[in-house]
């Protein structure tokens, strides 16, 4: 049997694409090596146009209903000696943000593809693509295995074996910025999302699942090793030097071990071939200054899907549908992505922002307005 598409990988980007592939009718197979549900310590904040795409998909009410919270203020420090705080953040229902545990997130998407129609193999490793005459055919598992497909999608994150064995080309490539360590704790009051702006540092909080407050901070790269000496002794010190989180942070308990993500470059990749495409991470990667990473992945689930079934069904030619697939998401992406390479690399908040920040202190109504429009929301 030939499916339409195998899509490696299981994770936000890849059961999105898979369950909007079998919801249009098209033959999926969904792979991914582990096995599901299981964590990963990545970034798990969702804003801007993701909370209304799990909405629109019909996906948000199971999300929240794994015990994460839904997220409707927000509390934004920049270093301007205020801090801004919005409430009552949501539009037709949907929150500004929601941050849920990726064993909890992709467990509902992995659920909606298979429901949808597409077929999951988890603890499945692919060891490399095959061809035919310079075209993908399918996949070749570690264990031998072979499926064969008109389409393979490689959703299989920044070290993306298919974008390496189809040497996909990189474009937009800045290299690892800042490094970022993450831990969850109990007993913390706080149930907004917080940003602070803070000796070079960026620091965001929020509630997640089971009643744990996640706590990120990110330093430059350079100062990689001298974080590394003394981890929690830095970590401390830097949600110490936010009183009002500080405080909170201290009365609480942590539960889990300091996370870090290290190696996080900036690039864009050409996200297409004969017979192969990449979606999420595997075709843009970000720094996690401004938590673009589910929210991008969704919507290029999107754009490939929609792509894909013009020219699986041949409405349109592959090469047509696919090219326009990259030019939609490069516009989509990359005036955010240079204005998140230019945060992360230390550049100061653009004056404009700042000037809006002092426009709407001591107005709640024109403070909702300015963080409603900074998320971009659609709906």
């Amino acid at each position: 049997m030939a499916y339409d598409a195998i899509v490696v990988g299981a994770r936000c980007a890849g059961a999105a694409t898979a369950m909007l592939l079998a919801r249009s009718g098209l033959d999926v197979l969904l792979v991914d090596r582990a096995r599901f549900p299981s964590d990963i310590p990545h970034g798990h904040f969702i804003h801007r146009d993701g909370p209304s795409r799990l909405q629109e998909w019909g996906l948000l009410d199971e999300v929240l209903a794994t015990g994460c919270p839904s997220i409707t203020s927000y509390v934004e420090d920049l270093g301007d000696s205020f801090a801004l705080r919005g409430d009552d953040l949501s539009v037709d229902g949907v929150p500004v943000g929601l941050g849920p545990r990726r064993a909890a997130l992709d467990a509902v998407l992995v659920n909606a593809a298979v429901d949808a129609g597409a077929e999951l193999r988890e603890g499945l490793a692919v060891e490399r693509l095959t061809f035919h005459d310079g075209r993908a055919t399918g996949i070749q598992a570690v264990s031998g295995a072979r499926e064969r497909a008109r389409v393979v999608i490689g959703a299989d994150g920044r070290n993306s074996r298919i974008a390496k064995q189809v040497a996909a080309p990189v474009y937009e490539d800045v290299g690892t910025l800042t490094c970022w360590y993450f831990s969850y704790w109990s007993g913390v009051q706080g149930e907004a999302l917080e940003l602070y702006l803070c000796d070079g540092r960026v620091v965001f909080a929020f509630p997640s699942n089971d009643e744990l407050f996640a706590v990120f901070v990110s330093w430059p790269i350079e100062q990689l090793q001298s974080v590394r000496r003394d981890l929690e002794r830095h970590m401390y010190m830097a949600i110490g030097a936010i009183p009002s989180l500080g405080e909170r942070v201290r009365a609480g308990t942590r539960e889990e071990r300091i996370y870090g993500a290290t190696s996080l470059p900036n690039f864009l990749r050409q996200p297409f071939g004969e017979g192969w495409a990449l979606v999420g991470d595997a075709g843009c990667h970000k720094d996690p200054y401004l938590a673009l990473g589910i929210c991008d992945a969704f919507r290029d689930a999107e754009l490939l899907a929609e792509a894909l079934k013009e020219a699986l069904s041949g409405a349109r030619p592959e090469q047509e549908a696919l090219t326009e697939y990259e030019r939609r998401r490069n516009a989509a992406t990359q005036p955010e992505y240079e204005k998140n390479v230019l945060l992360a690399s230390g550049q100061p908040v653009p004056p404009d922002v700042l000037a809006r920040r002092a426009e709407v202190r001591g107005d709640s109504e024109a403070t909702r307005a300015y963080f409603l429009e900074s998320e971009e929301r659609l709906g």
